[in-house]
């Protein structure tokens, strides 16, 4: 062989064994862009619920990491729990990364809103949370663990009051000059204290705003776009959702606006948990997550379901949410957004009321009944053209497309919700009456129109199909929203 030939090979055999030196700073491939479902709750490669409760996420390399509440059965603590993902949908779990046999201290405990941040100087992973012992709310102290590894073992360093005082529902931000800060609801959720943080993000250095006072927020999520500090947080109802608000500054430590609304009057049944920035070659995004919790549905926080939205901002120092039943989320180019349809109300004529589906409940057969229009998203949908004189009629909170039970033909059999297949039963022609501004809605399988029962104006009346008549109870009003 030559001498050219064998430093040809030399150098080739050099650059083949470079991957496995570098093997442990390989990372995943740009993820591609996916559709998550709202109102659901996420599960893992083997199909287990994703735990992540409250939770919070901290990206490192090409990972998001979200870390979560994972409760006992008597929503008692059992873990904080740490899942990555590079697409936001996909969620591996890695690591228990808290757990009651952890520190004695937290055996009989309650551990809420977990938050993790990485400090550039220390090299450590910082989570600050909320701690409670297990039989009341009576501790109210701000928790801390660090771990070298961001999905690690965590090493509890215990449990206090920030500068004595109060401290429960819990979140953190890091600066973009690596100032670390807490906030916290204090006072028994009367007041929002702000702290800075020590430098190594494991103590308080000093408290450096109380927001709002007496006006009882809770859940807070900071996030910076801009130059502009946003501060959103909840009202404190417990587990029932409420109208969410939000402020805005240009500094931290300096003045706050008012609080205004944002989003509908109960977050769309939902409480902020965290606010992700989604950064990628098109900009930055943000991601509103949400947990609709089990409770507020009699269950329990391990049944909660995740509620995600795209923040928009019409203006530089305003936010808004609007309610899509799925999202479209592109890490590598920093978007995130909802469906862009055009969402209708059906008001029947003789009682002015809206077709709603019962209780805001997104499962499959839930019925349809009328109520009192303005009700929420579960009175709004959007109607698909299909393309062959039908449509699809699809509610907003849930995704699912208005039916009749069972595919019947029958008089009288009820109008439901169900997941939207296409199938005839889900395919409707939208016929003009001789009422202008009104339309017949007429079910594909039977020809039969959707109808409220009885002809009744009360609230909670079911509808259901039947023989078309020209009754007013089967003529609907379609409004956009």
């Amino acid at each position: 062989m030559s001498l050219r030939s064998k430093a040809s090979a030399a150098l080739f055999a050099a650059l083949a064994a470079l991957p496995l030196s570098l093997a442990g700073a390989v990372t995943p491939a740009q993820a591609a862009p996916v559709s998550i479902d709202n109102a659901t709750q996420f599960t893992d490669p083997a199909g287990n619920p994703v735990h992540a409760h409250g939770g919070g996420v901290v990206k490192v390399d090409q990972y998001y990491y979200w870390f979560g509440e994972d409760r006992n059965a008597d929503n008692t603590f059992r873990y904080v729990s740490v899942y990555r993902s590079t697409d936001l949908k996909t969620w591996e779990f890695r690591n228990h990364a808290l757990t009651q046999a952890t520190d004695p201290e937290l055996g009989s405990a309650n551990i809420e809103r977990p938050k993790v941040m990485y400090n550039a100087a220390t090299h450590q992973f910082v989570m600050w949370m909320h701690k409670e012992n297990s039989a009341d709310y009576g501790e109210a102290r701000a928790a801390v663990a660090v771990s070298a590894t961001v999905d690690g073992d965590y090493s509890y360093k215990g449990s206090f009051r920030p500068l004595g005082e109060m401290s429960r529902d819990i979140t953190t931000f890091v600066d973009t000059d690596g100032t670390g800060y807490m906030i916290s609801a204090a006072n028994e959720n009367r007041d929002l204290h702000v702290y800075r943080l020590t430098a190594d993000y494991t103590g308080i250095q000093a408290q450096v705003q109380n927001l709002w006072q007496g006006s009882s927020r809770e859940a807070p999520a900071m996030f910076k776009r801009n130059g502009v500090y946003f501060l959103l947080t909840s009202g404190a109802t417990g587990w029932a959702p409420n109208q969410q608000k939000y402020a805005t500054a240009t500094s931290i430590t300096g003045a706050w606006s008012g609080l205004k609304d944002v989003g509908d009057s109960t977050a769309f049944r939902s409480q902020t948990a965290y606010v992700l920035p989604v950064q990628g070659t098109a900009g930055t995004s943000f991601l509103y997550m949400g947990d609709r919790w089990g409770n507020s549905m009699g269950k329990s926080v391990n049944d909660s379901q995740y509620v995600w939205l795209p923040v928009k901002f019409p203006t530089k120092t305003s936010m808004s949410l609007e309610y899509s039943p799925q999202i479209t989320v592109d890490t590598a180019a920093g978007t995130v957004k909802g469906m862009n349809v055009v969402w209708e109300t059906l008001a029947a004529q003789h009682s002015g009321k809206c077709a709603d589906v019962a209780n805001y409940d997104t499962s499959d057969a839930v019925q349809l009944i009328q109520w009192g229009c303005g009700a929420g998203a579960n009175d709004q949908f959007w109607i698909k053209k299909l393309g062959n004189g039908y449509v699809q009629i699809m509610a907003r909170h849930s995704g699912k497309c208005l039916d009749i039970a069972g595919a019947s033909t029958a008089d009288g059999a009820l109008a439901v919700q169900n997941t939207c297949n296409g199938q005839p039963s889900q395919q409707w022609k939208l016929r003009a009456t001789d009422t202008a501004g009104y339309v017949e809605i007429v079910a594909k399988h039977s020809g039969k129109c959707l109808d409220v029962v009885n002809t009744s104006t009360a609230d909670g009346t079911a509808l259901d199909q039947w023989t078309c008549s020209g009754g007013t109870n089967q003529h609907w009003r379609r409004t956009t929203v």
